[in-house]
């Protein structure tokens, strides 16, 4: 049995990627800001491409570099691919979702005689939770740091703010709180 070499690897895995993917080489091409025939050089396995180029086709069709330079490519490291309108749609109906609970609630609270504004107070750190999960869902980690900071301070904002609705003025001190955590957040944001 001969072996293939790696260029042969690479060429038919290319070749399996793009038509799975329902690209011409022409479509792949211009993703990639080369020209199509070297894409066709590729899958004629007479060149692989740099790594700035292999990074680029597995964010494309969502494998691992070392997936398409084995063999076969296992089905089970292909991931989805992240449509990014989808998941600013789905970011955004979520966002509105939890601010129209919170205009519901106030709502509600108001027909019953106690309009209690602080609803929409704790509606931005539950809306930024739906934010950090989709994400951390969508890998996402640079959005990630400031959606967890301003977290940690809206969550102080709330508690101060609750202390001050009910009449509890001394509780502002809570705010130096938010320098280790914010130290923490930004060292955990460090960890590779």
């Amino acid at each position: 049995m001969q072996r293939l070499n790696l260029n042969e690897i690479f060429a038919k895995n290319i070749i399996y990627l793009r038509t799975k993917n329902n690209f011409t080489q022409l479509e792949l091409a211009e993703k990639l800001n080369y020209s199509d025939k070297a894409v066709s050089r590729w899958e004629r396995g007479e060149a692989i491409p740099d790594a700035k180029v292999l990074v680029a086709m597995s964010e494309i069709f969502g494998v691992t570099i070392d997936n398409m330079l084995k063999k076969e490519i296992k089905e089970k490291h292909i991931r989805p691919k992240i449509n990014i309108r989808n998941f600013n749609n789905i970011t955004g109906i979520s966002f509105i979702g939890v601010w129209t609970a919170a205009l519901l609630t106030f709502i509600i609270l108001w027909i019953y005689g106690n309009p209690l504004w602080l609803v929409f107070v704790y509606a931005l750190p539950v809306s930024l939770i739906v934010l950090l999960v989709f994400n951390a869902v969508y890998g996402r980690t640079l959005s990630r740091f400031f959606i967890v900071s301003l977290l940690v301070w809206s969550i102080l904002a709330a508690v101060y703010l609750t202390a001050v609705y009910f009449s509890v003025y001394s509780w502002w001190p809570i705010f130096l709180l938010g320098i280790p955590a914010q130290i923490i957040v930004g060292l955990s944001f460090r960890i590779r």
